[in-house]
Parts: structure tokens; sequence; C-alpha cells
């Protein structure tokens, strides 16, 4: 399955249904599901960005110290990619469309650059 690594505390924000976009310098093509890999540094600034952002948007976010990190947080479905849109979350060059996002078990996980292969199941199970 494909799987893709964003900073907390904005994964966290995609798999609880809040953000339905995720912004990127780069289109895609891809459509279908994919692992959301909540990515292992955040900083403190990176944080209270994301932090008071939500806020705007009526959503209070956990703890710095209570979001996963460094592995698989969620799954949610691409659905197509923008270079222009209504959603207050679309603030990048490109956005990943998102629905059906849900949290998952937290598996730990390296994260890469870009779409990346992890087989869940095996690793879930295994």
């Amino acid at each position: 399955m494909k799987a893709l690594s964003i900073r907390q505390p904005w994964a966290w924000l995609i798999v609880n249904g809040h953000k339905d976009i995720e912004n990127r310098s780069w289109p895609t093509r891809f459509r279908g599901p994919v692992l959301i890999h909540a990515a292992k540094g955040m900083t403190s600034a990176e944080y209270n960005d994301a932090y008071f952002f939500a806020l705007d948007q009526g959503t209070t976010i956990p703890h710095f110290n209570d979001l996963e990190r460094g592995g698989i947080v969620g799954q949610a479905t691409v659905t197509g990619c923008c270079d222009d849109c209504l959603s207050p979350w679309f603030f990048g060059k490109f956005g990943f469309e998102l629905a059906d996002a849900k949290p998952l078990p937290f598996l730990p996980y390296k994260g890469q650059l870009g779409f990346f292969d992890i087989d869940y199941q095996e690793l879930a199970h295994g």
C-alpha cells in the first residue's frame, strides 16, 4: 500500500477528519487509499503555527507531547490533486484532496520522501 509522510500535527488533523487537503510543492496523479505516516520531526514553531491555524478552523489539537511520531497513524483516500481550492486548509502550490480519513493503531515505521510502499497488513500482524 502507498504511504505518505506528513509532519505532525498536520497528520493528526488529516486522520481525525479535520484537514481535507495535503499541501505539496509537486502534483500527483495517484488516486486511492494511502497510509498516513507521521514524520518523526516536529519543532515547537511548527506545532504552534498549526495549533493556532487549527484553532481558527474550530479544532483543538492534542498537546505537543501527545502526538505520535515516527510511524503510521492513519489512512485516507486521495481523490484528486488541485492547484486551486476553496478549502481553508489549502495553502500549497498543489493540494492532494483527501476523503474517508481515519486513524489506525500506531505502528512505528521509518518515513520516506514522496509516496512510498508499505505492506501494512504484514507489519501490523508480524
